[in-house]
Formats: structure tokens, sequence, C-alpha cells
């Protein structure tokens, strides 16, 4: 017990310093961080001239808060200059701030979640593709058990026309680089529907009662996903 205690000590100790490292880079690069517990399901970044938000659930360990904004440390910093040049060339010519509500240009989205930062499509896609590699993870083993079938592989791969596919004879899912752009409970469904050809390798009503059996409110997802670009095959 002793040593548990101490161990936890050092965690601390060690989760502090980081967090003052973090903050001190925020701070030179004229960054103001803000980070509040909410009802959400992930731990969500807005970026704003001079600011960047963090909301996180309220079961996340602070550690796990602090790790998660170490990794993003490089990528707030770049993406900031670039919103700060941006608002001042249109100050410049007159126009209202890029990062403005009254007239977002092009926002990028994380989980259904505008998050007012300027990207180029190389850059939003290699965001994306990170964000996604985090949490699948956690979401198979979450939704595996549930449909009762398990993929060999999960991989992500760009996809304009699919949101989902599934090689069954490999037993190989992949997920469209896209799906981050909207909420967490569309990448869930598309997981889902795509195990369930594990099961069933067309979409007879054989294979929706069992998607709807795993995920009863399936068909919100799927008709948010629905006339979108991709579909799930």
């Amino acid at each position: 017990m002793k040593r548990a205690m101490i161990n936890k000590r050092v965690q601390t100790e060690a989760t502090s310093s980081l967090y003052s490292a973090i903050e001190s880079m925020f701070n030179e690069a004229q960054i103001e961080l803000k980070i509040t517990r909410k009802r959400v399901k992930n731990i969500n970044f807005r970026l704003k001239p001079y600011q960047l938000s963090v909301s996180a659930p309220h079961y996340v360990q602070d550690a796990d808060i602090i790790r998660s904004l170490a990794q993003r440390v490089d990528w707030a910093i770049t993406q900031h200059a670039k919103l700060l040049k941006r608002q001042k060339m249109n100050q410049e010519k007159g126009l209202a701030p890029a990062n403005n509500d009254a007239n977002p240009i092009m926002p990028v989205k994380l989980w259904g979640e505008p998050q007012g930062l300027i990207m180029s499509e190389e850059e939003r896609l290699r965001w994306y593709r990170h964000e996604l590699d985090n949490v699948m993870p956690s979401l198979f083993k979450k939704w595996q058990p549930i449909v009762g079938a398990y993929a060999n592989e999960m991989r992500i791969k760009k996809m304009k026309t699919r949101w989902g596919s599934c090689n069954t004879r490999a037993k190989r899912v992949w997920l469209s680089v896209y799906l981050p752009a909207y909420p967490i409970e569309c990448t869930e469904y598309v997981i889902v529907h795509e195990l369930c050809h594990l099961h069933q390798a067309n979409h007879s009503p054989a294979f929706w009662h069992e998607v709807k059996r795993s995920m009863p409110d399936y068909k919100r997802w799927h008709d948010r996903l629905a006339g979108r670009s991709g579909e799930v095959d």
C-alpha cells in the first residue's frame, strides 16, 4: 500500500510538471489554455485566436487530459500561427475575421463539433487519421462482444464513396478517414455495420436485424451519414 501511494505521488508530480511545461509553451505562443468539464463523450479541442479550449468528460482523469493535450501542443501552436495570419489578411482586406462565428470560413469539425481551425486538406486528413487511430481500438473492443463478431484487422483508408467496408474472408474492416468530421456515434454505427457483415455478408433483413439488435438507435446515426459523401458497404 505504501509503495502504491508513493507511485501515485510520483505520477502526480510528473503530471504537474508536464502540465507546467505545456502551459509555458502556450504562454510563449500567446495562447490561453482553458480546460472545462462537460457532458461530452470525448476530449475535444477548439482553437480560437489567443485561446485553446479543451472540454473533457467528467469521468476522464486529469492525467489523461494532460497527456492528450501534450500530443497536440505542436499542432495547436502551428495552427494558431496560421489562424492569426489568416485573420490579419482578412482584416487588411476589410473582411470579418476567419474565426468569427458570424462569418466562419469552412470550419473544420471534429466529432461533429466545429473547431474554428484553418487547415489544408492534407492537414485535416492527417489530423482525422490521428484521431480515428486513437479511438479505434477502444471502439472495436466495446462493440465486438456486443455484435458477437471479431475482426482480425482494423484499418483506415481515404474513402469518399464509402464510410466503411468489410472483407469477410479476411475479417478486415476499413473505416473512412473522413468519419471524425461527424459525431463519434456515427463511427460506432459504421463499426457495428461492418462487424455485422461477419454474420451476414449481404444487406438482407437478417443483416439489419443483427444491426438493430446490436445498436437499437443505429438509424439515427445511419441517417446522419446518409446523403453525405460516403455510404456503408
